[in-house]
């Protein structure tokens, strides 16, 4: 299977590549999509005519920027509230979502968490949130994506790949010692391999999901880490850190593409040992045999919730 290039790199921003592609009548979701990069995606979303729901947990803040994009035009922007981390949140949201869905960007995350905490369900917080999360909405709105004949997903992943795969016989740290960036990574990879498990099953319904990750964006994510410490040269304004994730919700050069993952605008190489400039995704973060796994981690999870039927 030959790697995805495309004419855009590091520094190409996500207006530069939503340039000529028009969306109007399409819907799209961004969670997180008023803080952070999740800012510049909706905005270059609705710049090319979408109608964009800001999925936030703090709706409040996002009315101004929502406020601000519809000044602007020429799509619309919306807020409703999700927290990713509670089930019945996530319920509600999909429960009240009507009609088509044509791109759902699951953008929102934690990182780095010092101490080890856990959802109201008791998992790790982190891999709650980041993933477990995630996958409870795009479940829940399958259906939705189906009715746009055409839809596409974006999973949020991170270099943090490199950092840990799932460890599935103890995802939640009930027996290992907790460490906030393996914790991160684990929910990272997990992320990533969401897309491959999506791109099984879900293609052939015209529904087509891959992983990104943004870069090294100095926002609010890195709250709990003193500070982003990527090196200057690597680092990525919040255009910058948006443009692949607009790459894979909306450009044409991704038609049929899925179940993939992408850095710097192009699909990255897969790696058997974690560089020391940590691009490219690890091996285990994009194997068909973990993703299967991971899927069934999920879906018993949302059976034993109640949210899904078995």
């Amino acid at each position: 299977m030959n790697r995805i290039t495309t004419p855009f790199g590091f520094h190409s921003t996500a207006s530069e590549v939503i340039a000529g592609v028009e969306l109007s009548g399409k819907r799209a979701i961004v969670t997180g999509g008023a803080s952070g990069i999740g800012i510049e995606t909706s905005r270059a979303l609705v710049s090319a005519g979408a109608e964009v729901t800001l999925a936030v947990r703090r709706p409040e803040a996002a009315m101004a920027f929502a406020a601000e994009l519809n000044a602007l035009g020429p799509g619309i922007a919306r807020v409703d509230v999700l927290d990713l981390a509670d089930l019945n949140s996530i319920k509600r949201f999909a429960d009240t979502w009507k009609g088509p869905l044509h791109i759902l960007v699951n953008n929102a995350g934690i990182m780095a968490l010092p101490t080890l905490e856990q959802s109201a369900e008791g998992r790790e917080l982190q891999l709650a949130t980041n993933y477990l999360g995630h996958f409870g909405l795009t479940l829940l709105l399958k259906d939705a994506m189906i009715q746009a004949q055409g839809a596409r997903i974006v999973c949020l992943s991170s270099s943090a790949n490199l950092l840990s795969p799932v460890v599935f016989d103890d995802i939640d740290f009930d027996f290992r010692f907790y460490d906030p960036y393996v914790a991160y990574g684990q929910a990272k990879s997990a992320c990533a391999l969401m897309a491959v498990g999506l791109h099984a099953r879900w293609s052939d319904d015209g529904i087509y999901a891959n992983a990104v990750n943004p870069g090294a964006i100095a926002t609010n994510l890195q709250k709990h880490t003193g500070g982003l410490k990527t090196p200057k040269e690597r680092q990525k304004t919040p255009a910058q850190g948006a443009a692949t994730s607009i790459l894979l919700a909306a450009s044409p050069l991704l038609d049929g593409v899925g179940g993939r993952y992408f850095e710097d605008c192009n699909e990255a190489p897969i790696v058997t040992k974690r560089p020391a400039d940590f691009t490219g995704v690890a091996r285990y973060a994009v194997d068909p045999g973990n993703a299967e796994r991971l899927w069934n981690v999920g879906v018993d999870w949302l059976a034993a919730n109640q949210i899904i039927g078995r």
